[in-house]
């Protein structure tokens, strides 16, 4: 069962790793093309700042889902290095917990609703529908229950799978 769960993160960790790269060559690419047609062309891209916003949302939401991943949360970092080595185990769980809690109602069910909501609403300059700009909302909180679940079952099984 370990080893299912270990390559089953491995895998999802290179997946964001992947997008995460692509996100930021696009960051790149989009901001060099605005900084060389306002300053060098005279006529400034009217996307590229749009793009460039929506392309960060998503980057930080999958750099935040990695690192959740990873335990690198500064927080529960913080609580666990706190308490006895007895305890770490059930604080563990409790902070998975109170975070399923939050993941699900503020990420999974508050972005569904909002992508619903926003589904006939376009953006200014690219002129697509916002609910794709929120549907990393709900995404990203699958990735992180994902990373939940994983994390707990090695917490049983005494093994770190980073």
């Amino acid at each position: 069962m370990f080893t299912v769960l270990s390559k089953i993160k491995n895998i999802l960790d290179k997946c964001i790793l992947s997008f995460c790269g692509v996100a930021l060559l696009a960051l790149v690419a989009s901001v060099s093309w605005q900084v060389f047609s306002r300053y060098v062309l005279n006529n400034p891209s009217s996307w590229t700042d749009e793009f460039a916003r929506y392309t960060m949302i998503w980057f930080g939401l999958a750099g935040a889902c990695y690192l959740y991943g990873k335990n690198g949360h500064l927080s529960i970092t913080l609580m666990i290095d706190a308490v006895p080595d007895k305890l770490k185990n059930a604080l563990q769980v409790l902070i998975h917990a109170a975070s399923v809690i939050f993941i699900y109602l503020a990420m999974i069910k508050g972005g569904l609703l909002l992508v619903g909501r926003t589904m006939h609403q376009f953006s200014p300059a690219l002129q697509i529908p916002m609910a794709y700009v929120y549907l990393v909302l709900p995404i990203a909180g699958f990735i992180m229950l994902t990373y939940i679940a994983i994390n707990t079952a090695q917490l049983f099984t005494n093994k770190e799978g980073n």
